[in-house]
Formats: C-alpha cells, structure tokens, sequence
C-alpha cells in the first residue's frame, strides 16, 4: 500500500482522546523502502522517518550492530618481540594473497606480514562491485629488529672524537668485543690455511694501508698515553710496515723520547641484532690535534656489510618458513 492510499480511519462515535490516540499513530507510521531480504550488509538498508518523509540509511547502524557481536574482517597491528613470532603469526593468518616487506634500515630496521594484501594482477576498475583483487590490508604483524647493545654502542661513537679519558673508558667497557688478530692478521700474510673471514680482514687491512693491533696496546696506551707538545703536530705513515707516528715538530715524543707508534686497526666480534651471530669487523683507529689535545677516533668500517649479512640472513629465514614473496621497502599505508 503506497503512502497516498493509506488514510487513518476515524468512526464518529469515537471520543476525542481516541480520535487523537490514532492520528498520533497515523503521523508516527512508515513503510519501508527496499528492505532487502535476508539484510545482505553489501546492500543499503533505506526507510522512510516521518519527519517531512525524508529517507534515513541504517547500513552503518545495522554494521555497527554486527560489529559488536562479531567483527565483519580481520584488522589491526601486532608489534612482536621476536623472529620466530612474525614467523608463527605469518603462518597463523596467512592467505593466498599474503606478503611480507623489509625496511633494511640500519636505526630502524623491520619487517611486516600483511595478511590481507593486495591479490597479484592488474586491477579491475571496470567491475560493477569494485576491484575484485583488492583487499583492505588492514590486517598485519610488525617485528621490529632489536640492534644490540655491542652494535649501538660501537655505532655510536664511530667517527667521533674522543678526548684520552673518554677512550679509554670506551675501551675498557668494550674490551669483551675486541678481538685479538690471528699470526696471519697481525702479519697480514695469505697462506692456503687462512680462513674465510682472515682472509677479509686482512685484504681490508692491505687496502686501506692498515695494521691490526692487539687489546693490550689500546688499553695501555689509553691509560699512559702522554705527549710533550712544543710546537706543530705531524703524522707519518711507513707505507711498508702500515705504521703510523705521531710526532710534533721539535721535541713532540713520547714518553721515554721515541716518537709514538700505534697501529691503526683493530678487530671487533660483536652481533648486529640482540642475540644473533657475532660479526668480526675491523675498526679504523686514528687521532688528529684539537687545540693543545689529541682527539682519538674510532670508526667501524663498512659496518653495512655486517648489517646486509644479518638482515639478509633474518628475511631468507622468514620467507623459507612462511613461503611468502618479500619486498624490500615500505607497504602502502
């Protein structure tokens, strides 16, 4: 019955709070318009109020009451605390259009789950209910990769200069992380026996014209290391031996009058993530004068070799357990 047709009927016998009773209920009745059957929440959900006729939308009052006796999708952020929790997750959730990206950041590196991606292929923008590849992405794990404490502190200080004290406060609060060279570092010989990572370090050391020292001669030289200044500071390097002096014009000299020598690399064995493999990386070690001092600077070289080492290692760990593809970077947020 459409609205035109309907007419309250009155009898004339009734009393007024009758009469009025039922023009009340004429005023406040609707009908609706285009209930779907079965109330299909992918439809719109119209009725007429009364006031001037006007049509009111329930779809989001119907979802919002499906909402809170059931979510209608999967959404929201795990933060996880280790590998093998992004991996648990991962596998938990995933689905045939599931991914994982890597942010290779070495202050902030991690790596994200979305179960709910994007599925492969063009999109679809012709179809009349949407991309049907699309998906909302709403649902996702991150692992946020814990540097360690070793890595932290030697990244830190890389490349800043430090004033004797302060050197040597360093050194003995990281003494555990130096590593003293093997006979065939320390001479920098290539022999059939050397391994892998001997033979790095010392194409590193033969390279940038260096020598590996030992963690007795930094600390003894952090705690007695003494100059006699007069005049100019001058540096000299053997390029023979990889040698270095530092000397001031005149009567600069160390303590007992011979010029100071101190090699200029050292080994470091220390993880790049909290509780992962140790990575052996040399240290440059060099010093410059600043005003009547000697500024000591200790700088991690390449570090980012170590660091592609153990993310590539934590990412190929995932992808195997997951067998989902990767991409490097950041997702669409």
């Amino acid at each position: 019955m459409s609205d035109k047709d309907y007419k309250p009927m009155i009898s004339p016998i009734e009393n007024p709070a009758e009469t009025m009773r039922k023009v009340i209920e004429d005023l406040g009745h609707h009908d609706p318009i285009a209930t779907p059957d079965g109330l299909d929440l992918t439809k719109p959900h119209l009725v007429t109020v009364p006031t001037s006729r006007r049509v009111q939308d329930l779809t989001d009052h119907h979802r919002s009451a499906l909402e809170y006796l059931k979510p209608a999708r999967r959404k929201g952020t795990a933060r996880l605390a280790d590998l093998n929790s992004l991996i648990a997750w991962s596998n938990r959730f995933k689905g045939p259009t599931s991914a994982l990206y890597a942010k290779p950041d070495m202050k902030a590196p991690t790596l994200t789950c979305i179960a709910d991606y994007h599925a492969e292929g063009a999109a679809d923008v012709s179809a009349p209910m949407g991309d049907p590849s699309a998906r909302h992405a709403h649902h996702r794990a991150v692992y946020d990769f814990p540097l360690s404490e070793e890595w932290q502190a030697w990244t830190g200080i890389s490349g800043n200069p430090l004033d004797k004290d302060d050197l040597g406060e360093f050194i003995e609060a990281q003494a555990k992380d130096i590593m003293d060279p093997t006979p065939n570092v320390l001479d920098l010989k290539h022999k059939d026996g050397n391994q892998a990572w001997e033979t790095r370090l010392i194409d590193t050391a033969l390279k940038i014209e260096g020598r590996y020292g030992q963690l007795t001669q930094l600390l003894a030289m952090s705690k007695k290391f003494q100059v006699y200044e007069k005049s100019d500071l001058t540096v000299k390097t053997n390029r023979d031996t990889g040698e270095s002096e530092i000397q001031f014009v005149n009567e600069h000299k160390a303590a007992d009058g011979s010029p100071l020598k101190i090699p200029n690399l050292i080994i470091i064995a220390i993880p790049v993530f909290m509780g992962g493999p140790p990575y052996r990386m040399p240290v440059r070690f060099r010093y410059r004068k600043q005003g009547g001092q000697i500024a000591f600077i200790l700088s991690v070289y390449n570090p980012e070799k170590a660091f592609e080492a153990a993310f590539d290692e934590a990412v190929s760990q995932a992808t195997a357990a997951t067998d989902l593809p990767i991409f490097m970077g950041t997702p669409e947020s």
